[in-house]
């Protein structure tokens, strides 16, 4: 192995400089800094796959009972990982596994106090995280969590109602509403 010592290196005009071949490994040594004063491509990651989904009409939620949400309408869904038709959950692509960050807030429109309103978050049919409010009216019970996700896991939120009569959940046909689930792998 030998040893080139130079400044600087410059292209031929009109050419990029490529340092390697295919499968070569170009190593960085411990204690150096790679400082960038242009625009950089392909390094680190993105956060997918990421989805946000919320409900274009408001949505019905028994008394006393829990009623899994159906988020129909999509703002983002890079992987197209999000089911807003049939089963209304994110499942993780096959190679994309990791950890998660994950939202869901959801808004009741009802006038009225109510005992309780659960927002639960559930893996693969099995609860995950919840968080709930009590005593109050037109209230929004939000939770959010870092979660380890495997290729193949699915993700649900599921109402609960603790009132006596039936609540609506804020949905709306031209924007987010007050109602939504949204998450994003986090890059490692």
């Amino acid at each position: 192995m030998a040893t080139l010592f130079v400044d600087k290196v410059d292209p031929q005009s009109g050419t990029s400089l490529e340092i390697g071949s295919s499968g070569d490994t170009i190593t960085i040594p411990s204690g150096a800094t790679i400082t960038n004063s242009g625009t950089s491509t392909g390094f680190g990651g993105v956060n997918t796959p990421a989805w946000s989904v919320s409900i274009s009409a408001n949505q019905s939620i028994s008394a006393s009972a829990y009623t899994k949400v159906q988020f129909d309408r999509e703002e983002v869904d890079t992987d197209n990982a999000y089911d807003n038709s049939t089963n209304y959950r994110f499942t993780v692509p096959s190679g994309k596994g990791g950890k998660y960050f994950v939202a869901s807030s959801l808004r009741n429109t009802s006038s009225n106090d109510f005992d309780a309103f659960y927002l639960n978050i559930k893996k693969n049919g099995s609860d995950y995280v919840f968080s709930s409010v009590r005593n109050e009216f037109r209230e929004t019970v939000v939770t959010s969590c870092l979660i380890n996700l495997s290729a193949g896991d699915y993700l649900e939120v599921f109402a609960y109602n603790g009132d006596s009569g039936s609540i609506d959940l804020s949905g709306s046909s031209d924007k987010p509403s007050g109602t939504h689930f949204s998450g994003y792998r986090i890059i490692e």
